[in-house]
């Protein structure tokens, strides 16, 4: 540690300017930073004023102090009175500063005054000059910080934006989401109703599915008016259409448009606006007119909710055409149907009376699809007092079948004038039937019985085997090789065979709709037929063959799908009158 004996002492304002020129020049020339050396000055100037403001004689002790090996030293500045002790080494000094490198203070007496004081405007001028700098740099940050701010401001912006972009697509793709979905809800809803409306065949049951389909999701209530004057009610049981419906109703009826009905215009694709005097007192009306070939009739919806929706009134217009189509299908069936059925009963014999032997006949049409026409029997007495009993099942349906059965019946009459034989006779009408209508076959068979014979003889073209009760109580079927089907195209002769049928006994003809089960097949309904016919007893069969007609029937139709006809023809053996 080294320190400067030197000690000046400040008596004017002269001695004060010239300490601190010489202290100055110390710490310029210790390359103190201008900042430093200014505030070092700065406060050294202070110091002196204070000593002079108290006035008498002022000592000043400059030393130079080596802090550490790395630091140069440390310049301490010391005030005191004339005349006071020394000072202390370790007492505090009145200013300091800290130098980079060392320098001695010495005192230039010699300097000018006046340089002195001038020179301290450099000071000044260095502070100025920095200030101004840290005033531009700062100025720069600001601006920096600034346009970092509106960066971050835009940014923010553009984010803000981004995510607002993507609030409405992610709303617009569930929106789109949504209608996809109630559009593919319609769709399926139009699919199976459609399929529903379509599967039967009886109007009323179409419209009671309808109103099952309709309410309560798409329709308050419904009511169908249609052109027969029969008027459909499927939704509450109310008697008659209410009044507000009628103009609706009979406005679509007469344009052949759909007419809606509400308290506003409800801008409903395809469908025309009534005039608030159509319009129901509560809730928004659709009338639909029911087509096909022709206007059939009118549909009338009143709305579940406060409007009809758009999609759902395209919908529901939809669905009534196809409701049309499908009530005018019913009604088609439903004629053919019955002009089928009244030709084929039409061509049922009457069951004569043959001494000793009791006969009884059922008849039972199709009830699903449209398979009537092609089931017969026929019982007619010969000249020489046999009796020739037919049962037949022309191949198809419908009017044609009917047709053709017809015809068999009328030549296999015809051609039993030349011969009594059953064979024969089905020879004829194998050969006939291929040659008039190639396209259809059938089956038959014949039995005849001659009074006074205990057998029957019989002939089968490809047609189901008799079943046969025995006077015993015994059942068998009578199984040979059949002959082929009527109408197939080749040539082939029929046989006559014989069978013991004795007093008591019975012979049950029938068709295939009878006794044949898709899942059971054809045998199986052969044998619960003799089951049935087994447990019957002789004075049943004697006394009432009509009663015992049903109770055949009774046991084979509980499973019965009932989608061919059935015929049946029984035969009982009794003794003859008088015996």
């Amino acid at each position: 540690m080294t320190a400067t004996p030197d000690v000046w002492k400040i008596t004017s304002v002269a001695d004060a300017a010239e300490v601190r020129a010489a202290l100055d020049r110390v710490v310029t020339a210790a390359e103190v930073p201008p900042l430093e050396r200014a505030r070092f000055l700065t406060s050294l100037t202070a110091l002196l004023r204070r000593c002079l403001e108290r006035h008498g004689d002022w000592e000043l002790l400059p030393r130079v102090r080596q802090v550490t090996e790395e630091q140069a030293g440390r310049l301490d500045v010391t005030v005191r009175p004339v005349g006071s002790m020394a000072p202390d080494p370790a007492d505090e000094p009145a200013l300091s500063c800290p130098l980079p490198r060392p320098t001695e203070p010495t005192l230039d007496a010699g300097a000018p005054l006046t340089a002195a004081l001038l020179h301290s405007d450099e000071h000044t001028a260095a502070v100025l000059n920095l200030l101004d700098e840290q005033e531009r740099l700062l100025h720069l940050h600001r601006e920096e910080l600034h346009q970092t701010n509106q960066g971050v401001l835009a940014l923010h912006a553009d984010l803000e934006a981004a995510s607002r972009v993507q609030r409405e697509l992610l709303d617009a793709e569930r929106a789109a989401r949504a209608e996809a979905e109630r559009a593919r809800r319609l769709l399926t809803f139009l699919t199976d109703a459609s399929a529903a409306i379509s599967a039967s065949l009886d109007p009323d049951a179409i419209l009671r599915s309808l109103a099952d389909l309709l309410v309560p999701e798409y329709a308050q209530h419904l009511d169908v008016w249609l052109f027969d004057d029969e008027q459909e009610h499927t939704d509450d049981d109310r008697p008659h259409p209410v009044p507000h419906h009628a103009a609706a109703a009979v406005t679509a009826a007469r344009t052949g448009r759909p007419q809606h009905a509400a308290a506003h215009p409800g801008a409903l694709p395809g469908v025309a606006d009534l005039p608030p005097s159509a319009l129901s007192p509560d809730r928004p009306l659709l009338a639909i007119p029911l087509t096909a070939r022709r206007l059939l009739g009118v549909l009338t919806l009143t709305a579940p909710g406060p409007r009809f929706d758009p999609d759902t009134s395209v919908m529901l217009v939809e669905l009534a055409r196809r409701v049309g189509v499908a009530l005018d299908n019913a009604r088609r069936y439903e004629q053919y149907r019955d002009t089928a059925e009244a030709l084929q009963r039409a061509q049922l014999t009457q069951l004569p009376t043959v001494p000793g032997l009791l006969l009884a006949a059922r008849y039972l049409p199709a009830t699903r699809g449209l398979n009537i026409g092609g089931d017969w029997y026929d019982a007619f007495l010969q000249p020489d007092g046999s009796l020739l009993a037919v049962i037949g099942d022309v191949t198809g349906h419908g009017l044609h079948a009917a047709v053709v059965m017809g015809q068999l019946r009328t030549a296999l009459r015809a051609y039993a004038v030349e011969t009594d034989s059953p064979a024969e006779i089905l020879t004829r009408l194998h050969r006939m039937l291929g040659h008039l209508q190639p396209e259809l076959y059938a089956t038959a068979m014949i039995a005849r019985f001659r009074p006074g014979e205990p057998e029957v003889v019989w002939a089968s073209a490809g047609h189901p085997p008799a079943v046969v009760r025995g006077a015993d109580g015994s059942v068998r079927v009578l199984e040979t090789r059949p002959g082929v089907m009527l109408g197939i195209p080749m040539p082939f002769v029929y046989t006559d065979h014989r069978a013991d049928l004795p007093v008591g006994s019975s012979l049950v003809l029938y068709t295939d709709g009878l006794v044949e089960r898709r899942a059971l097949g054809i045998d199986a309904g052969i044998a619960r037929l003799g089951q049935a016919l087994g447990t019957l007893s002789g004075p049943e069969l004697q006394q009432d063959p009509q009663a015992v007609a049903d109770a055949l029937l009774k046991p084979l139709l509980h499973d019965s799908e009932r989608d061919d006809d059935i015929c049946l023809l029984l035969c009982h053996t009794v003794p003859p009158a008088g015996q």
